[in-house]
């Protein structure tokens, strides 16, 4: 603590003990906890925090970690931009912008607590087909909103699942490096409370705000009076995407199309190619075991665009750097 808020401190000490009639250490203490938690204070603390030798030679120590995780960050971004997040849509509202709508009721007689949602992503239903589509979400998701067994259908939820598995992996590398840092440099708890993005700013480190956008499509029921309401949502994660091209796989039964092997690329079989590669790029020859971190993804020796296929002869396990380098092309 600066010597002169001590002085301060011993003062104020001396000046309420006899009107607050208590012992001398006890309000020494008060008074200490009060003048540590004000902002002013905090601020003086924190300043000279980053200032330390300690915290300039552990964000020295960090850089490399640090730079790897700006990258990582940029990749993000870059999936994010590029990505594919959306499949099919509902009918029904689609022309409700049209329209205004207003209850002319009399207060009393007023209901409406519940009103429909028009939106592409919602469709509004009976309550027999809301509940249906809770107990078999891929049936009724095809069924209401226009998703076809075709090879284009194919083609576009493959591209879907694969942009948000490759999404994911990449946010949960960057969630693993920055704990990673934040172990390292150990900061005061106050430090990660109060001064958290100040603290990244330090330190060098680029924040992704991005999440993984998965699509999110309802069936929902509305009374007449709008006295009750029901819905089932199902979200687009990587399970449920998976489950739906193989069931359109199945469908069409195109297995051998460019779309067909991209769906039959399933999260199971990435984990099994990379744990058969010994989690180590097979082109630089980075491994897991040295970079603990290291965003790992598996790729098709012949592009699937060139007739490859999804078999554990043609993939690979590349570094994201390096499967990002190599593209479509095939590398002999």
């Amino acid at each position: 603590m600066p010597a002169p808020l001590l002085v301060l401190l011993l003062i104020a000490a001396v000046i309420i003990v006899p009107l607050a009639g208590g012992g001398f250490w006890p309000t020494v203490l008060v008074l200490a906890a009060i003048l540590i938690a004000n902002p002013v204070v905090r601020t003086i603390r924190k300043n000279r925090y980053f200032a330390s030798e300690h915290f300039q030679a552990l964000k020295a120590e960090v850089s490399s970690v640090v730079a790897e995780h700006n990258d990582v960050v940029d990749y993000i971004k870059e999936i994010r931009a590029q990505g594919s997040f959306e499949l099919g849509s509902s009918a029904t509202g689609q022309h409700a912008h049209l329209a205004s709508f207003e209850n002319t009721s009399a207060w009393n007689y007023r209901r409406d607590r519940n009103l429909a949602e028009y939106a592409p992503h919602v469709h509004n239903s009976s309550l027999q087909v809301v509940r249906n589509a809770s107990a078999d979400p891929i049936k009724y998701l095809m069924k209401y909103f226009a998703i076809k067994a075709d090879q284009d259908t194919l083609a576009d939820i493959q591209r879907v699942a694969a942009d948000i598995s490759r999404l994911e992996e990449a946010i949960a590398n960057v969630g693993a490096r920055e704990a990673e840092i934040t172990t390292k440099i150990n900061p005061p708890a106050f430090i990660l409370k109060y001064y958290r993005e100040e603290f990244w700013g330090q330190i060098g480190a680029h924040l992704s705000p991005i999440e993984v956008p998965y699509p999110q499509y309802k069936f929902q029921y509305i009374s007449a009076g709008g006295n009750s309401a029901q819905t089932t949502t199902i979200e687009l994660n990587t399970p449920t995407l998976e489950a739906l091209a193989a069931t359109l796989v199945d469908k069409i039964r195109w297995t051998k199309s460019a779309a067909g092997q991209r769906a039959l690329m399933t999260t199971r079989l990435r984990s099994q190619i990379k744990e058969r590669d010994n989690h180590t790029c097979l082109n630089c020859g980075v491994s897991l075991a040295a970079e603990p971190h290291l965003l790992l993804e598996v790729d098709h020796i012949i592009p699937v665009s060139r007739g490859g296929l999804s078999v554990p002869e043609n993939l690979q396990t590349l570094c994201w750097k390096c499967n990002r380098a190599k593209g479509a092309k095939i590398v002999v």
